[in-house]
């Protein structure tokens, strides 16, 4: 199974994707403050949320990246996207946003001159009004960042075209330039921890399940970078282990000829054990030959703070202490007609440019789930879950978990018809979209704030 950042397809199974990639389950009624997206199962998957919570309860902050493809119009799906940012942002998040200019450039083909219009007249000026503050946002262009693009070289060095084509599918056709784009969005996701942009904290990035193969690639790259490896061991405690790589061997210990510099490596051993004990652990057996910290007084559940003060060592050191990104993921809502989203195909999907005409007009020859007759519908029922109407209440425009609950229902048993069903979906719609435009129009002195 592959997933295409580039050219989904759609997904039909998510639990499946979630056995096959290792993604965890979100509990809902673990979050503080879950959103509508949150309790109904929309967001439903996640890799190191913990770590994110756990930083925020300790009060050391935590950022969020998000990404924008400055290719077309802004609709409905992205606004799922930037929900989720502000949601992170109110629990105390620094929101970064990535224009991955270079990667449409390479991917689509379009200039960089192109790209910025785009980002700023159809994106941002959106953003604008959707809630997000100013002061906890900025708003980049990849072209402009050249960290990033350093970053991404720096850490394609932990992968090779094997692992690349194994997780895109890239094949002898695939252009350089496309195969270096997922570089340039590791250095992306990676470089709010540097210390001009931020410091060492988890990074979260929502997306599309579609997107998670950028966040495999991230994930594996980083933890390769990593001096000080963070095991669960046999008895159910945690080992560290030194990780000897070209650019660290003399300072871990590592003599040219291949033996171990005994006085070196017990230094590295002694600064490794105050790291733990600021994590709150005490018991450790160190074995300086092997490379190896028992910690017998820490399970693997407490890996997350033990990392975060051995990253911090390894920074000291002049490693570049850089902490696996975590993620969230949503599904996708279903395209007006039924299938899938694009901004390729208008009629597919709700911009948020649209008037209040086209949205009444999408809505009303939207896909339904109900039956060909008022006698039939009113007989047996309509189906919600392929109702097109029904899940854009869902997602976007029904805040009331009860009312929502009460729509189904109704529709389920035949007394909700299907133009009555599109009707209460118009008028939540426009209601939403009116609000929307009257924000963004308000708040566009505020563009040139996102972008520093």
């Amino acid at each position: 199974m592959k997933i295409d950042p580039w050219a989904s397809k759609g997904i039909q199974n998510y639990k499946e994707i979630c056995d096959k990639f290792g993604l965890d389950a979100i509990d809902h009624t673990k979050l503080p403050n879950p959103t509508h997206l949150h309790r109904r199962g929309i967001i439903f998957a996640h890799r190191d949320l913990d770590n994110v919570l756990q930083s925020k309860k300790r009060d050391r902050g935590f950022g969020v990246l998000s990404g924008l493809m400055p290719s077309g119009q802004i609709h409905l799906g992205h606004k799922m996207v930037i929900d989720q940012a502000k949601w992170f942002q109110d629990l105390g998040g620094d929101v970064t946003i990535t224009v991955a200019d270079l990667e449409a450039h390479a991917t689509r083909g379009l200039s960089l001159e192109k790209c910025r219009k785009y980002a700023i007249e159809e994106y941002i000026s959106n953003y604008a009004g959707m809630g997000l503050d100013p002061d906890k946002t900025s708003i980049y262009f990849q072209s402009e960042r050249p960290v990033v693009q350093k970053l991404g070289f720096t850490l394609g060095k932990k992968t090779n075209l094997s692992e690349m084509e194994a997780i895109y599918g890239f094949s002898g056709e695939t252009n350089l330039a496309h195969v270096q784009s997922p570089l340039v969005q590791a250095g992306d996701i990676v470089h709010p921890q540097l210390e001009e942009y931020g410091g060492l904290r988890p990074i979260v990035v929502p997306v599309g399940i579609d997107q998670d193969p950028h966040i495999r690639l991230t994930r594996g790259m980083v933890s390769k970078t990593n001096w000080f490896n963070v095991n669960e061991n046999k008895s159910g405690n945690v080992t560290i282990g030194l990780s000897i790589q070209d650019n660290n061997q003399n300072t871990m210990g590592l003599r040219d000829d291949g033996g171990i510099d005994k006085k070196q490596r017990q230094k590295v051993i002694d600064k490794a054990i105050v790291a733990i004990r600021k994590a709150g652990f005490n018991e450790t057996n160190a074995n300086p030959k092997h490379g190896t910290i028992e910690i017998k007084d820490a399970n693997y559940g407490e890996h997350n703070e033990l990392k975060y003060h051995l990253l911090n060592l390894e920074r000291q050191m002049g490693g570049m202490g850089l902490m696996q990104p975590a993620s969230t993921y949503h599904q996708f809502a279903v395209g007006m007609t039924g299938g899938k989203m694009s901004s390729s195909q208008p009629e597919t999907t709700m911009f948020l440019n649209d008037s209040m005409k086209d949205i009444e007009k999408k809505i009303k020859s939207s896909f339904s789930g109900g039956k060909p007759t008022v006698e039939e519908h009113r007989a047996k029922g309509g189906n919600p879950d392929v109702d097109v109407a029904y899940q854009y209440l869902r997602y976007f425009f029904e805040e009331d978990d009860n009312e929502l609950e009460r729509i189904r229902n109704e529709y389920i048993s035949g007394d909700l018809l299907t133009g009555e069903i599109k009707s209460i979906c118009v008028e939540k719609a426009t209601t939403w979209m009116k609000n929307h435009h009257e924000l963004k129009d308000q708040n566009q002195h505020l563009v040139k704030e996102f972008l520093k």
